[in-house]
Parts: structure tokens; C-alpha cells; sequence
């Protein structure tokens, strides 16, 4: 009776870690064959992304900041 609920036990236990494994390596399983079959993967550069983003960001903002008032005076004075 022992033998038989520890059997249980650790087939129980095998079975979630195998469940737990293939849940993991399911979604990234193109992923995983394509590097095991020697392609490597495109380069991962966030940060010039980023950059270039941050500039468009910049140029919005001050593409539609309002003029100040001073300045305005300015443009019409000349």
C-alpha cells in the first residue's frame, strides 16, 4: 500500500514538471528549433528604436508648442 502511494506521489510529481516544462517550451518551440538548426537570430537593438523615437517625440512637442507671447511681439515689431 506504501509502494503504491509513493508511486502515485512521484508520478504525480513527474507529470506536473512535464506539464510545466512543455508549458514553457510550447509558446518558443519555432524559436528553439530554429536555433538548433543553426539560424541565428536578427539582432535586438532597443535602443535605437528608442532613439529614434525620443527624436520624433521632441520634434512633435516643439512642432506644436505655442509661440510666446514676447516672441510673437517680436515677429510683428519686424
Amino acid at each position: 500500500m506504501v509502494v503504491a502511494f509513493s508511486v502515485l506521489v512521484f508520478v504525480g510529481a513527474f507529470l506536473a514538471a512535464v506539464g510545466v516544462i512543455a508549458a514553457t517550451v510550447a509558446p518558443q518551440w519555432r524559436r528553439i528549433v530554429s536555433l538548433a538548426s543553426g539560424n541565428p537570430e536578427p539582432a535586438f537593438a532597443p535602443l535605437s528604436q528608442l532613439a529614434s523615437a525620443e527624436r520624433r517625440i521632441a520634434v512633435r512637442r516643439w512642432a506644436s508648442a505655442p509661440i510666446p507671447a514676447a516672441v510673437r511681439r517680436l515677429r510683428a515689431a519686424a
